[in-house]
């Protein structure tokens, strides 16, 4: 029994000088991790993230071992195009990819931002269902064909590792998947991805699509099939893993199932059912798994999406145990209820190591620890609020650190606007509030009303910066326990089709409030607008 087994492993030391599925060809039981959370996850809408964050998140997950890395869609905007060659420039295993439709111009600018990667891929797709060829492209058939050659080609042109993906083939014709499967094959494709774009099949589906394909297509065996499912009916993983059982052997994925709509499958459980059921499960990858929490902990906090408590493998709850039968059972056996060690995805139980009196350096040690490289600037900003907190909470965990690293200005978005100072007066009184906050490095102040003293800041907020952002979302919840806990505010902002989230913790829930809002309007004024072009899933 594979319960209490690690399942860590170290990724390669040197990169591949060929295409990774050349890889899969010497071990074909392997499966390769194609992470897409800095493509399909950015899409979720109120995920954008910063050039810096994206850095972040590609060197973590080219540390834990992910096969590839789709790091952006390149011709989307020029910050797509900025963030792929960046991240190009520094991962060091994993293949770094970049998305492109079937033109010309798609096609040479993800060349361009893939220049300075040490081994890169190009995705290209085009959709292939009826439905989206009429309605969506207003294509014949043969059109899509004509292109699907083209960009199968030309992509070949900037590299060698070439992807190609029928958008929307869970609902395609099966005779003219065959024949577009057939002809990116014949192109040069290396890689052919079977996108579930809408979430719409099933596992038994799922699987009978891939022997399907793997039986009518000729050189199908010298390809690796690649499967990507959204989780629109809640069947991502299970239809990715069945895909896989009928001869996939890439699986795409997103940490903590980000992506559009209902999301994608979450890589931490394709992961983790490999491992935990290695029995029935036969496939290995390269994933370190103990670095998974970090990776978990370090999107929700960029992203501003909270982790839901009972997620699967990352899940506040996940290894917690109240019912009084789970817990005789834990104290005499952990495995009567543990099918897997929390130790395994890398999460230890908190402990009161830091306090007021911790120095500098023994706080950018725990902040390494907890998954966070910090330059001297950051440090200082963090190490700051840090020990005001300690001075505040009697006890300091983990996790009221890593909600520091959520604060205003801790995420590397630039900062036009800063709270100063806030006075709020509510009960049984009209709420009200005075702010003064620092805008463009000049001090102003004004005083609001409104419904409560959350409503009363914001409109003092909408006073000092006039905008028409319209709130999405706004969400508290506590980071640990007690009066004396910090609370994390989420905050949703949408202004002509831009969305931006901004994140605060405090122990005073209406200063992180207002925090949370001013740090959703400093991203929302950096965030350039971006026309996304329909993507592959």
């Amino acid at each position: 029994m594979t319960t209490h087994d690690t399942g860590a492993s170290a990724p390669a030391s040197a990169p591949h000088a060929g295409p990774i599925t050349d890889e899969i060809k010497a071990a074909p039981d392997r499966v390769l991790i194609f992470d897409t959370t800095l493509r399909d996850g950015e899409q979720s809408p109120g995920a954008t993230m910063s050039l810096d964050e994206k850095l972040r998140i590609a060197r973590h997950l080219d540390e834990m071992g992910v096969d590839i890395i789709e790091a952006g869609f390149p011709i989307a905007s020029e910050g797509d195009f900025e963030a792929v060659s960046a991240i190009s420039g520094v991962v060091e295993n994993s293949v770094v990819c970049g998305l492109a439709r079937t033109g010309a111009a798609d096609l040479e600018r993800a060349g361009k931002a893939l220049e300075k990667a040490r081994r890169s891929r190009i995705h290209t797709f085009i959709a292939t269902s009826p439905l989206h060829m009429e309605r969506k492209l207003q294509l014949e058939p043969e059109q899509v064909l004509e292109k699907i050659e083209f960009a199968v080609r030309r992509a070949r042109e900037f590299t060698d590792d070439v992807q190609w993906s029928p958008e929307d083939a869970t609902r395609s014709d099966h005779d003219f998947l065959v024949q577009a499967v057939q002809l990116a094959v014949d192109s040069g494709a290396n890689t052919i991805n079977i996108p579930d774009t809408v979430g719409y099949t099933a596992p038994e589906e799922s699987a009978a699509i891939i022997r399907m394909l793997k039986q009518r297509v000729t050189g199908i065996d010298d390809v690796v099939i690649s499967t990507h499912c959204h989780n629109d009916l809640g069947m991502a993983v299970a239809n990715a893993l069945a895909a896989v059982s009928a001869g996939a052997r890439q699986v795409e994925c997103t940490i903590n199932g980000l992506g559009e709509r209902a999301g994608n499958a979450a890589l931490e459980e394709i992961v983790m059912a490999m491992r935990v059921r290695h029995d029935i499960m036969p496939w290995s990858n390269r994933i370190d798994a103990t670095k998974i929490m970090a990776a978990s902990r370090m999107v929700s906090q960029i992203t501003g999406f909270p982790v839901q408590y009972n997620k699967a493998v990352v899940g506040k709850n996940a290894f917690a145990h109240e019912s009084g039968i789970h817990q005789d059972g834990m104290l005499k056996d952990k495995s009567t209820y543990e099918i897997m060690l929390p130790e395994m995805v890398g999460l230890t139980e908190s402990s009161l190591v830091m306090g007021k009196h911790s120095g500098r350096a023994a706080f950018r040690a725990k902040l390494k620890d907890l998954g966070h490289e910090v330059g001297d600037n950051q440090l200082n900003d963090t190490f700051v609020r840090f020990k005001a907190l300690a001075d505040t909470k009697k006890e300091v965990y983990d996790e009221d650190i890593l909600a520091l690293m959520a604060e205003t200005g801790a995420d590397g978005a630039p900062e036009r606007f800063k709270v100063v100072s806030l006075e709020v007066v509510c009960g049984s009184v009209t709420p009200s509030a005075k702010l003064v906050m620092e805008v463009d490095g000049t001090e102003i102040s004004a005083e609001a009303s409104g419904d409560g003293p959350v409503d009363s800041c914001f409109n003092a907020v909408k006073k000092l910066v006039p905008h028409t952002a319209v709130l999405q979302l706004y969400q508290v919840s506590a980071v640990t326990e007690g009066t004396d806990a910090q609370a994390t505010v989420s905050v949703r902002l949408e202004e002509n089709g831009r969305i931006a989230t901004g994140r605060s913790s405090h122990t005073d829930t209406i200063l992180a409030s207002t925090r949370a809002y001013v740090h959703a309007l400093n991203r929302l004024q950096v965030r350039s607008q971006k026309a996304h072009p329909t993507a592959a899933a």
